[in-house]
């Protein structure tokens, strides 16, 4: 199997598990939260939660991250990033580098401080709701780029530039 091909199944792969955690997440999660009868043990429950899916989302992105770079490196496709025909791949970076400061900057540290601090009282299930509309911004914006991606890799692109 050729390497750059080897790159997109990993690529592809990588962004099933981790955009595809977020819609679980978003879809699934998040309102079962907030339909609970103690907000404080719902927020219990998802701090564990957010702990082991972000280790999974971790790897993803990091797996997305190396392969969509070698992919441009391979195809040395870097010019494309000044072509807004391609408006796409800037999105994919942005997206990744979104993700990548919240999973590898301020979950972590959010983690450290939650650790010294008792368990919030102030939870409500308003504090799912507003989670969940974070989670929908965000993920909007991953499906219509994956949307942009899979239409623009196959010639389908905006005209200029």
């Amino acid at each position: 199997m050729d390497d750059f091909v080897l790159a997109r199944v990993l690529h592809v792969l990588g962004i099933v598990l981790w955009i595809g955690g977020v819609a679980m997440v978003t879809f699934v999660l998040l309102p079962t939260l907030a339909r609970m009868q103690s907000a404080t043990d719902a927020m219990a429950f998802f701090s564990r939660f957010r702990q082991r899916f972000a280790a999974q989302a971790r790897f993803s992105t990091l797996i997305v991250g190396l392969s969509g770079f070698y992919m441009v490196y391979i195809l040395d496709a870097w010019q494309r990033f000044m072509q807004w025909q391609y408006w796409w791949m800037h999105m994919m970076v942005a997206i990744w580098l979104l993700f990548s400061v919240m999973l590898f900057v301020m979950e972590p540290r959010g983690r450290r401080r939650q650790g010294t601090a008792p368990v919030q009282q102030d939870v409500t299930p308003e504090t799912f709701a507003r989670i969940q509309r974070k989670h929908l911004f965000l993920l909007i914006l991953s499906l219509i780029t994956i949307a942009g991606a899979v239409a623009g890799s196959h010639g389908w692109l905006i005209a200029g530039s």
